[in-house]
C-alpha cells in the first residue's frame, strides 16, 4: 500500500508541473523575467539570454500540493520537510526576483543568503531536538556508528544544509542537468526513506520527483524555461532534509555524489587560482569543463545522469549492508 501511494504521488506531482509550467512560462516572458547569461562561460550559451526562469515556482507547487495531499503523518518529520524545502525555496526566490525585477545581477548579497539559510536550518534543529531527533551518525556500508551527544551534532546539520543546498545550486547549469541527477537521487531516497520506515519522507521524495521530471518536459534541451535559484535551493532543502530525517546524512555523500562532485570542482578551481594562480578546470562548475573540452551539451547531461545513477545504485547497496 506504501508503495502504491508513493507511485500516486509521483503521478500527481508530475501531472501538477507538466499543467502548471505552459501556464506561467507566458506569463513570465510577458513579465521579462528571463535568464542572465554569464558572458565568460561558454559561448554556445549565449543564446540561452532571454529564457524564462524562475520555473522552480512550478516545482514547489506541484511538490507542495502532492506533499500536503498524499503525506498522511503530519508529525515532526513532515514539518522538517516542508520548512527546508519552501523555506529554501523561498530564499531562491527573492534571489531571483531580485536579479530581474531590480536589475542586479548578484541578487541577494551573500550576507543576505547565508542568514537566510542559517535562519531555515536553525528552525529545522529546532523542530528535530524538540522531536528528541537522534544525534548518532552512521558510516555508510558499516555497522559503525558515533553519536555527537550534546551540540556537536546541530552545527554539522547547519553545515550539511548549507553545503548540500549550494551543491545543488552549482549543478543547475545546463539543460535538464538538475532535474533528472535530482529525480535519480530522490528516487534512491525514496527507497531509503521507505527502509527507515519514515513514510513523510518517502511521500517528500516522491513528490519531488514527480514535480522535477514534469519540469523536465519543459526543460530537457532546448530548455523553454529554466527553473533558477527558486527550485535549485528548494530541491537542495528537500535532499538535505530528506538524508537528515532518515539518518543517512553520509550516505548523501555516495547518493548525491555528482552535487558533491559539482561543489568539490568550484572549491578546487578557487583554491588553485588563488594560491598558485592556476586554474584545474577550464571553467567550474565541472560540466563547464567538459563543455568546454568539446563535449554537446546534451552528452554532459547524459553522462552525469548516468554517473548519477550509478552512484545512487551504490548508494542503496551499501544502504541495504547496514
Amino acid at each position: 500500500m506504501d508503495f502504491q501511494v508513493l507511485l500516486l504521488t509521483i503521478g500527481v506531482s508530475f501531472i501538477l508541473a507538466v499543467i502548471a509550467a505552459p501556464l506561467l512560462i507566458p506569463l513570465l516572458r510577458r513579465m521579462k523575467f528571463g535568464q542572465q547569461v554569464r558572458e565568460d562561460g561558454p559561448q554556445s550559451h549565449l543564446k540561452k539570454s532571454g529564457t524564462p526562469t524562475m520555473g522552480g515556482v512550478v516545482i514547489l507547487l506541484a511538490f507542495t500540493l502532492a506533499f500536503l495531499k498524499f503525506s498522511a503523518v503530519k508529525n515532526t518529520d513532515f514539518y522538517v520537510l516542508l520548512v527546508a524545502t519552501l523555506g529554501f525555496g523561498l530564499i531562491g526566490f527573492l534571489d531571483d526576483y531580485i536579479k530581474i525585477v531590480f536589475k542586479r545581477s548578484l541578487g541577494l548579497t551573500a550576507k543576505q543568503k547565508m542568514i537566510g539559510q542559517l535562519f531555515f536550518s536553525a528552525v529545522m534543529c529546532y523542530l528535530l531536538i524538540q522531536n528528541g531527533h537522534s544525534t548518532a551518525i552512521s558510516i555508510p556500508g558499516t555497522s559503525f556508528s558515533f553519536d555527537w551527544t550534546g551540540w556537536f551534532y546541530y552545527p554539522f546539520v547547519v553545515f550539511m544544509m548549507l553545503a548540500i543546498t549550494n551543491a545543488v545550486n552549482f549543478t543547475d547549469g545546463l539543460d535538464g542537468l538538475l532535474s533528472g541527477v535530482s529525480a535519480i537521487a530522490f528516487g534512491a531516497f525514496a527507497i531509503v526513506a521507505m527502509q527507515a520506515t519514515s513514510m513523510p519522507a518517502a511521500v517528500c521524495a516522491a513528490a519531488m520527483i514527480g514535480a522535477v521530471l514534469g519540469f523536465l518536459v519543459y526543460n530537457a534541451h532546448p530548455a523553454k524555461v529554466f527553473m533558477g535559484d527558486t527550485g535549485s535551493l528548494g530541491i537542495g532543502g528537500a535532499i538535505g532534509a530528506v538524508a537528515i530525517v532518515t539518518k543517512t546524512e553520509l550516505l548523501f555523500v555516495i547518493i548525491g555524489g555528482i552535487f558533491v562532485i559539482e561543489i568539490l570542482s568550484v572549491i578546487i578551481q578557487v583554491v588553485s587560482f588563488k594560491t598558485r594562480g592556476k586554474r584545474v578546470f577550464k571553467m567550474s562548475p565541472i560540466h563547464h569543463h567538459f563543455e568546454l573540452s568539446g563535449w554537446s551539451e546534451w552528452r554532459v547531461v547524459i553522462t552525469f545522469w548516468a554517473v548519477g545513477a550509478i552512484l545512487a545504485a551504490l548508494g542503496l547497496y551499501l544502504n541495504k549492508g547496514l
